[in-house]
């Protein structure tokens, strides 16, 4: 998962903010993760969503896979999975005038604004 997140062009995060320990906390204490495989084995694209508050934390797809669905599927299954968790409402924050950010618009999520991060935070309700 790693090699996808520091493979992609946008939304980029430096390997100092995210470790291995926090992708571990976050699958298996906080909340869900999710990952498409090629046929070889290796992780091409994932999600993972955290059913504390609604937040998703992640969704990647290794540039090379781009444009077959993989983000939309993982997309949709991690929402339906926070939705049945109970919560009402779903955060996530994003650069600004990236297709990540036209992503989540087609996909429904409201834009609340820029942040005092430099992101935009876009929320979807149940």
């Amino acid at each position: 998962m790693q090699r996808v997140r520091h493979s992609v062009r946008e939304n980029m995060l430096t390997s100092g903010v995210i470790t291995d320990e926090d992708v571990a906390d976050y699958i298996e204490r906080h909340g869900r993760g999710w990952v498409v495989v090629d046929e070889r084995g290796e992780v091409i694209a994932f999600a993972i969503g955290d059913a504390r508050d609604g937040n998703i934390w992640a969704l990647f797809v290794d540039p090379e896979h781009e444009g077959r669905g993989h983000g939309r599927r993982l997309h949709d299954e991690m929402v339906a999975w926070l939705f049945s968790r109970g919560l009402e409402r779903l955060w996530l924050g994003t650069e600004p005038k990236t297709r990540a950010e036209r992503f989540y618009a087609r996909a429904g999520w409201i834009d609340k604004g820029l942040q005092a991060n430099g992101e935009r935070r876009f929320e979807l309700e149940k």
